[in-house]
């Protein structure tokens, strides 16, 4: 028996869990809810980066001057890359995939969890005792459970990412092989079998996990050696997170270009873009050729000196204008 303070009275040990459950799981629900809600308000933008990843380019670059003011020929912003794609499929064409990527992160969200706690990887904060010896154990057994549920949750929600990508992919050539979540998953079945469905996992897993492990790792050292001050720990992570990600963005465009490329889609195939080997030569050829921090900036977009490659005979980038 325990005495609960709010409700001034003695109540069994099972009820008080019970109680102290029902705030963290609705206040769970409705995180979860309004990330799903932000997902499907910025799926345009998002629409955009995957193809400006893919490294299509459909509106032709103009003069300007970059950030710093130096001239140069620029390329439309995000939010002018997504009212273009509105303008040829209409608003209800600015959303297209959006159906695969929801599914696939409630599903992922999910089971990540059920597998955490399966695990016995549980959130160990509240746990957590005074002593500073405790505080490595305390962080490691985070980590892990952070590395499992965000492993968990990429290998599962993966097949809908590569329908979901794809989707947004034929854009590029106008095709309708994925017209459905159904008919996606016959013709990855049909063309590439079940390897299809995780294509570009590779890198994937190594923004994820790598972005989890190496933020953890910063803000723990930062919080442990320098300051222990919760608000500055908790702007620290988020520094922390924005640079890593940022160092990790490649990864990002090799894997939609990987999940692209084994594909039937225009996108995909020469002469818009070339055949890969595996994720490190993607890697490789993007690096030399600088296209591998492509959507990497919302607005000050410049264009590259590679010239653009043809596709049918037409330009798979808008022509350039002479810089004057």
């Amino acid at each position: 028996m325990n005495y609960d303070p709010l409700r001034q009275e003695w109540v069994n040990d099972d009820e008080g869990e019970n109680n102290s459950k029902e705030p963290d799981e609705t206040s769970t629900a409705v995180k979860f809810g309004f990330r799903l809600c932000c997902t499907t308000a910025l799926h345009p933008l998002d629409y955009a980066k995957t193809l400006i990843q893919l490294g299509y380019e459909p509106i032709a670059p103009r003069p300007g001057r970059t950030l710093f003011g130096a001239r140069r020929l620029m390329l439309p912003n995000i939010f002018q890359y997504a009212y273009h794609i509105g303008t040829v499929d209409g608003f209800t064409g600015c959303f297209r995939g959006l159906s695969a990527k929801l599914l696939g992160n409630v599903l992922s969200s999910y089971y990540g969890e059920k597998l955490a706690i399966g695990m016995g990887l549980v959130a160990t904060e509240e746990k957590r005792k005074k002593r500073e010896d405790d505080d490595f154990v305390w962080f490691v057994s985070n980590v892990k459970r952070d590395v499992a549920v965000h492993f968990a949750g990429v290998v599962i929600s993966q097949p809908f990412h590569v329908i979901s990508i794809r989707m947004m992919a034929q854009f590029v050539g106008r095709e309708k092989l994925y017209s459905g979540l159904w008919q996606s998953v016959k013709e990855i079945w049909q063309t590439e079998g079940f390897l299809g469905f995780f294509s570009g996992i590779t890198p994937r897993l190594i923004v994820e996990l790598g972005c989890i492990a190496m933020t953890s790792t910063i803000t723990y050292l930062f919080s442990r050696y320098i300051v222990q001050n919760r608000t500055i720990r908790s702007n620290v992570n988020t520094i922390a997170h924005f640079t890593v990600s940022s160092w990790l963005y490649p990864y990002h465009v090799v894997s939609t270009c990987m999940i692209v490329n084994s594909s039937r889609l225009k996108a995909g195939n020469p002469p818009l873009m070339d055949h890969f080997f595996g994720w490190n030569d993607c890697y490789r050829r993007l690096k030399m050729t600088n296209d591998h921090k492509r959507g990497a900036s919302f607005f000050f977009r410049t264009v590259g000196r590679a010239q653009p490659a043809k596709l049918n005979g037409s330009p798979s980038i808008a022509p350039y204008p002479e810089l004057k």
